[in-house]
């Protein structure tokens, strides 16, 4: 077995991160990308400050076990560290279900780990050709939606969803989006508004919500079989 997994947070109970399971979520240290409106930007660098070791973590887990029923890989971004396979193999071997927050930021490896996980919450940044601009990285947009062609390939469960600061959205842009989604076989389509407590981009300005956003998030209803909105 290689090099360990780099765990930069956890938290030890939600039952938001993995529909209608009790888990626990591991944060996965490091991100290739810079989004803009990040709100766990010390998750980005490659190595973080606060991390826990993977043992430490294993211990944890085993001490959950017939209290939780799932265990999710977030980040930063999971799929970036060669160690997650074996992780998640561990993790199994305790008997709990696998959850994993992605961006796809790297198809090729996103498409290897699909086949060891349950559940995946799939992060849509923009449409392709606006994607830099959140992410601030070139080629990101065409990544993202490489991804998404794998996960909807799949015969993994999953939600998509898209996190919405105003400044860097509008209306029709994110109505344009979730059409191209659901045209490619999307059925679970979540917005999150962004939080601004803590941002990557400290000079983001405020994200205000357009005038017509009780209109958007009908016709969005109207859109997908399941359609939810988050605060």
């Amino acid at each position: 077995m290689g090099a360990a997994l780099r765990i930069g947070g956890l938290v030890p109970l939600t039952t938001l991160d993995f529909p209608d399971h009790l888990a626990c979520v591991l944060f996965c240290q490091g991100c290739g990308w810079r989004c803009r409106y990040c709100h766990n930007p010390q998750l980005i660098p490659t190595c973080g400050a606060e991390e826990h070791r993977w043992d430490d973590v294993l211990g944890f887990l085993e001490q959950r076990v017939g209290l939780l029923e799932a265990v999710v890989f977030s980040g930063g971004e999971p799929t970036l560290q060669l160690a997650l396979p074996d992780a998640i193999d561990q993790v199994r071997a305790l008997g709990f279900k696998v959850g994993l927050h992605s961006a796809g930021i790297k198809p090729k490896l996103f498409r290897q780990v699909l086949p060891l996980v349950d559940w995946v919450g799939f992060d849509i940044k923009a449409l392709p050709e606006h994607g830099p601009m959140i992410t601030g990285v070139e080629g990101s947009g065409a990544a993202n939606w490489k991804s998404l062609e794998h996960l909807l390939e799949s015969e993994v469960a999953h939600e998509c969803r898209t996190t919405v600061h105003w400044h860097l959205f509008d209306a029709e842009r994110l109505l344009d989006m979730a059409q191209r989604l659901r045209a490619l076989g999307v059925d679970r389509f979540a917005v999150q508004c962004v939080r601004t407590a803590r941002m990557l981009d400290e000079s983001l300005p405020d994200s205000r919500a357009p005038h017509d956003q009780l209109r958007l998030w009908e016709r969005l209803g109207k859109l997908f079989p399941s359609f939810v909105l988050r605060g």
